[in-house]
């Protein structure tokens, strides 16, 4: 997801009507904006509704979109605001929101090839992150999985960049405790310890 592919795509839906630029947005944005929503709601059905709900709006709103600056950012916090709607209409605590974030890795947010990362060491990292406390393993999600920036996620989050920090560095430590990563995979670790 990035920013600036998604600006470039919703000018061309804009000034084209491009319905094959809207259909490139949904298929790079889906899987992201999904998972995401999945975190708040812990429904499929809801989370499908409320990610469809969303491309429609988009479509309906495009012409305002174009002057989004960080249209990623946006995305993101209307999946949220559409997932708490959800939930309030559906009556359920929003302070699950809040504290209980669920959140799995299905994916390494690298490409275990390229750090030449044997099929073990890819399974003890992914074991690492997904033992990681909910609400660290969505903030390191964000930032590595889904290149947000930190001040996006703590805006994204309603938390202080200190509170990202934070988190960041307990599962930085957290996954490194896990697996030697600074001595045996350098590259791994220079990874994951970059601030964004």
């Amino acid at each position: 997801m990035n920013n600036e592919y998604i600006k470039g795509l919703i000018k061309e839906i804009v000034l084209n009507n491009d319905q094959k630029a809207y259909k490139e947005l949904f298929v790079s944005t889906h899987e992201h904006l999904h998972r995401f929503a999945f975190s708040i709601l812990r429904s499929k059905e809801d989370t499908e509704d409320v990610v469809s709900e969303f491309f429609i709006s988009v479509w309906q709103k495009r012409v305002s979109l174009i002057d989004i600056e960080n249209i990623k950012l946006y995305f993101f916090v209307s999946i949220k605001n559409l997932s708490i709607n959800k939930l309030r209409h559906k009556k359920r605590a929003i302070a699950s929101f809040n504290e209980d974030y669920l959140v799995h890795f299905k994916s390494p947010f690298f490409n275990p090839a390229e750090l030449l990362l044997s099929k073990e060491a890819v399974g003890k990292i992914l074991e690492a992150i997904n033992d990681l406390p909910p609400k660290c393993k969505l903030i390191f999600r964000l930032i590595k999985e889904d290149n947000l920036k930190y001040a996006e996620v703590a805006k994204l989050l309603n938390i202080s960049i200190k509170t990202v920090e934070s988190q960041m560095a307990i599962a930085v430590k957290k996954i490194g405790d896990s697996y030697n990563f600074k001595i045996q995979f350098p590259q791994l670790h220079r990874i994951l310890t970059e601030k964004k």
